[in-house]
């Protein structure tokens, strides 16, 4: 799986969940975020404006 920001693979942890988060925007649609950009974007507003 890669970051809807910085496109790098998201790495898993061993029952197969993200480390990171995922976003949904107001379409319902689920964005999966790494913990870097996460990191570097500290709103929900923020992260969704720079989701390509």
């Amino acid at each position: 799986m890669k970051c809807s920001i910085c496109s790098k693979s998201i790495d898993t942890t061993f029952l197969s969940k993200i480390v990171g988060t995922y976003v949904k925007d107001k379409n319902g649609k689920l964005h999966p975020v790494c913990f870097e950009c996460q990191k570097k974007f500290s709103s929900k507003e923020e992260i969704l404006k720079a989701i390509k």
